[in-house]
Order: C-alpha cells, then sequence, then structure tokens
C-alpha cells in the first residue's frame, strides 16, 4: 500500500504527517480522512484552486491532470511544476511526498484573515 508523506504546514499539519494512503482515491480525500483539513472550497469539483498541492515525490504515478485543473493551476498561489489540484491527483501505486502551500486563493475566506 503506497503511503503519503505531507510535509510539516504551520496550521493545517505542524509535525507532518506520513500514513498509508488509499490508491484510486484523491489526494485531498485521503488528507481529509487522516483529519488533515486541507481547503476545498468548490467542494471537490475542480471549480477553484483552494487544494492546491505541491507533489515533492510520486509525481508521475498520479493520473494526469486534464485541461481544466490545468487552467485552475495557473491561478494557483505558489504555483509549480509537480503543483496539483488534490482533489484531482488520484493515488496510484507509489508513495507520495506532498506539501501543502503556506497560502491559498480562497475568496470566500479573505475577509476573515
Amino acid at each position: 500500500m503506497p503511503q503519503i508523506i505531507v510535509l510539516p504546514h504551520q496550521e493545517l499539519c505542524p509535525d507532518g504527517a506520513a500514513f498509508d494512503a488509499k490508491p484510486g482515491m484523491s489526494v485531498c480525500d485521503n488528507l481529509l480522512e487522516q483529519d488533515i483539513d486541507i481547503e476545498h472550497a468548490c467542494d471537490k469539483v475542480c471549480a477553484c484552486t483552494t487544494c492546491h498541492v505541491i507533489v515533492r515525490e510520486g509525481y508521475k504515478s498520479l493520473n494526469a491532470p486534464e485541461e481544466k485543473e490545468e487552467d485552475l493551476l495557473d491561478k494557483a498561489w505558489g504555483l509549480e511544476p509537480n503543483s496539483r489540484l488534490s482533489c484531482q491527483a488520484i493515488v496510484g501505486t507509489e508513495d507520495l511526498v506532498v506539501e501543502i502551500p503556506k497560502y491559498s486563493i480562497n475568496m470566500a475566506k479573505e475577509g476573515h484573515r
């Protein structure tokens, strides 16, 4: 069973995490099942960028991003070549190392900071 290693994130996962991932399930759903409360403002329908992650290892084991996801990623804060929307990235058979960026673009939340 593949593992997901989450690099430390100040708010969501201060100590980092490592857990057995469920292949065939999105990275977002795997994180949420582990009580890592990654934002997903559009309810995981590929309509925002709040669940943006950077896949540091294992990127090629994920399903290929579709055009809609790639278009949205262009708007994500801190975009890197190995960025994905975690709601669209389906876990395969290899271990993953993911980083949740420090910031996300969530218009609904902006007024509360």
